[in-house]
């Protein structure tokens, strides 16, 4: 009797053949470009309610990946130092005296990380979306060197905010209003933006100016890299200036940074005869403190 073995037939369900069948790929989320930085500077000085609102228009209590936001407390004595409880996602840097705005915006640009440096007077209002606005016209326009918002008041008038650069046939131009989209030959310090790299090619803001001067320098050195400085259109901000008169020594500090920036770009004879003009002027007009300060050249920056 022969024996016979069964054979047990695979399973047709379980066997395959040919190349195997592509699984669905899981769709992946889109990378998104980072945003490029700004840091924003702001320098004040026994103006604690203007430097809250100012903080309050960008959400300086909140961090931001964008934004980093530094404060420059020039030698207050109001409480503003007391701000950093309410803006944690602000990095104050406290000065022991006044040092100048000068010296002051140099001491916040080395502590600046972002692409975009925006430069703000404690008494600006400007929200992140305008801040968006100015970034995104240095990110896509190389011949713009300096981009600004439209300052306005309250009411949303435009304020003086434009000028020429001063020269020794007008040492002294007067600021008028800026135009949305016009190039500016000189922009105020109250609130403007430029890129990074030419802080670094500067080193610094010249620091022979005090508490003037720096605005009409940074815009002299736009010009000399062939830029052009631009008030943004669609970007605004309320700036609310100090209505007081100012005191002596600040009057007598803008008259020596002109003269500064007058010797440095016309000669040392153009800065003696204004600088001898404005002593001249102070003496008979028997503003004494003016003429103190300009016969010292004591400009504000601590000394």
């Amino acid at each position: 009797m022969s024996k016979t073995t069964d054979k047990k037939t695979p399973d047709k369900a379980l066997v395959t053949s040919g190349p195997p069948i592509p699984q669905p790929e899981e769709p992946q989320p889109e990378e998104q470009e980072p945003v490029e930085q700004v840091s924003v500077v702001i320098v004040s000085c026994n103006r604690i309610d203007a430097l809250r609102a100012g903080l309050t228009a960008l959400h300086a209590a909140v961090p931001n990946p964008a934004l980093q936001i530094i404060v420059v407390d020039n030698g207050s004595r109001d409480g503003s130092a007391s701000l950093d409880t309410e803006f944690p996602a602000t990095q104050f840097l406290r000065l022991p005296q006044n040092f100048g705005l000068t010296k002051a915006l140099n001491i916040g640009i080395r502590a600046c990380d972002g692409t975009y440096v925006l430069f703000l007077h404690e008494d600006v209002e400007i929200t992140p979306e305008t801040v968006e606005l100015l970034r995104a016209e240095l990110e896509q326009r190389s011949d713009t060197g300096a981009a600004c918002p439209l300052l306005v008041d309250e009411a949303g008038s435009p304020l003086p905010q434009v000028r020429d650069l001063p020269s020794t046939s007008d040492p002294d131009p007067a600021f008028r209003p800026g135009r949305p989209g016009g190039d500016a030959p000189a922009v105020s310090g109250a609130a403007v933006m430029v890129r990074r790299f030419l802080l670094n090619a500067l080193r610094r803001i010249d620091e022979r100016y005090g508490n003037y001067g720096s605005d009409v320098e940074l815009s002299m050195q736009v010009r000399r890299a062939n830029k052009k400085a631009v008030i943004v259109t669609g970007a605004t901000a309320i700036h609310r200036p100090e209505t007081h008169p100012p005191r002596s020594e600040f009057i007598a500090d803008r008259k020596l940074g002109t003269a500064a920036y007058l010797g440095k770009y016309f000669g040392f004879p153009a800065k003696l005869k204004y600088l001898m003009g404005a002593i001249l002027g102070a003496l008979f007009t028997f503003k004494l403190g003016q003429l103190r300060y300009l016969v010292s050249g004591q400009k504000i920056d601590g000394a």
